[in-house]
């Protein structure tokens, strides 16, 4: 099935699953990402992509509620974002995962942690939830490795696991970040396909990466962020029109705020200071 039928459901308009206004994203009051105006509708597939510090982190945890909103408005299914309370909508897959070699848990366990927001007040998993469970692991392909600990699957198994865990939870939109970093050629490819049987399912997502690769054929958006700023946004086609003029502009900024110490000043420009992988 073709990316552009996928995204789109025959006779039926695509709806905005989110939509920033001239939104701005910080700490306190200082600004990190500024003017950043997008929507993602649903069944899209959006590659959010920047060098290290460009901001796109900053984006992708202002509209998961983990940066403040600084200026400008943030609308989640309609509804704007400081009265939208079924955050389990929005499935996120960390770069990292957090389990470290000690932690005794197995895939099927780790994937049923995705199943709590949608559990009932008893908490309890019902028949229901341990098939989504399973349907998850199935969707990623590892229905085999249910049983295994995840501390002894590879690192491409590992993110496998983690976007089962957000399936489980059933959201109306995934949002990814890194999902092939760090990862080997053969298991960026799986990954690849991992996501194209998502697509076909029409799960919108949002995948925050540093580079396309083996994800890009499945894109029917891209975004570039850039010194705090959305610098390009339009489809794979126009992107690759546009490509040397806009990695270009890119080359001639330098902004890995990993070596930013806080408190120290700043330069001309909001920048990147969001932990981690950006």
């Amino acid at each position: 099935m073709s990316t552009a039928t996928a995204a789109q459901v025959p006779g039926s308009p695509a709806e905005p699953v989110l939509e920033l206004r001239d939104a701005s994203f910080g700490y306190g009051e200082r600004p990190i990402l500024t003017g950043a105006s997008l929507t993602v509708r649903r069944g899209e597939i959006v590659a959010v992509v920047g060098p290290n510090g460009s901001g796109k982190s900053t984006l992708m945890k202002g509209i998961l509620g983990l940066n403040e909103l600084v200026s400008g408005t943030i609308t989640l299914f309609g509804v704007p974002s400081d009265d939208f309370a079924d955050r389990a909508r929005i499935g996120y897959v960390p770069q990292r995962h957090t389990l470290s070699a000690s932690v005794r848990a197995t895939a099927e366990e780790i994937v049923a942690t995705g199943r709590l927001p949608r559990l009932g007040w008893l908490g309890r998993m019902r028949a229901t939830d341990r098939q989504i469970v399973a349907r998850s692991l199935e969707v990623v392909g590892l229905a085999d490795r249910a049983a295994t600990e995840v501390s002894t699957l590879s690192g491409g198994q590992q993110r496998r696991v983690l976007i089962a865990r957000a399936l489980a939870g059933q959201p109306d939109v995934l949002i990814m970040d890194e999902p092939t970093a760090g990862v080997d050629a053969a298991n960026q490819h799986v990954l690849a396909e991992v996501l194209e049987r998502l697509v076909e399912r029409g799960v919108t997502m949002v995948i925050v990466t540093h580079e396309l690769g083996a994800l890009e054929h499945l894109l029917t958006r891209i975004i570039v962020v850039d010194a705090g700023r959305v610098r390009f946004d339009g489809s794979p086609e126009r992107y690759a029109i546009q490509r040397a003029a806009v990695h270009h502009e890119h080359d001639s900024h330098h902004h890995d705020l990993e070596l930013e110490q806080p408190g120290s000043a700043l330069p001309h420009g909001p920048l990147d200071s969001s932990g981690g992988t950006r």
